[in-house]
């Protein structure tokens, strides 16, 4: 019997607050992960593991890696981009969701992965972004829940977006 193919699930919490007057979001940057280190993520994003809901997946990732509490009713689905990996790379969904209040005050709790812990402005966001999740977060803001980005060519592009 034929295997089926495997696709791989992450989670990304948009977590935002407000600071005079503007809308800010929660950015890492990326140290040592092997996936495009040196550029700035979503804080506290990663693999959703076996035996485990994507929620679930959001609250453990901000636990371990920014050493915040989140509680189930705080995380809200924002967005779903399949993301297809060409040339060996893996595809995956990635899942984002926002977060509107969490217990604790961010840190860097993994200094292996992660060398800077920062708020930006949205409209302000940094140019070294990864741009899918750049992409991402302009899809959600644009209240679009659903995309498909093609990677593993010398540049990563969307196609086939979904209203």
């Amino acid at each position: 019997m034929e295997e089926h193919f495997k696709v791989y699930s992450a989670v990304f919490p948009i977590i935002i607050k407000r600071y005079e007057g503007q809308m800010q979001v929660l950015l890492s940057m990326r140290k040592n992960t092997g996936y495009m280190d040196g550029r700035w993520d979503f804080a506290g994003s990663g693999h959703v593991d076996e035996n485990e809901s994507a929620k679930q997946a959001v609250a453990r990732e901000c636990l371990e890696e920014l050493g915040i509490i989140v509680k189930q009713d705080s995380i809200h689905f924002a967005h779903l981009s399949h993301r297809v990996g060409l040339n060996g790379e893996r595809t995956y969904f990635d899942i984002y969701f926002t977060v509107d209040s969490f217990i604790g005050e961010p840190y860097i709790a993994e200094p292996e992965k992660c060398s800077e812990l920062q708020w930006f402005a949205i409209d302000r966001l940094p140019d070294e972004i990864i741009e899918i999740r750049k992409q991402a977060l302009q899809l959600y803001l644009e209240a679009v829940p659903y995309d498909e980005v093609i990677t593993g060519n010398t540049e990563e592009h969307s196609c086939c977006r979904k209203d």
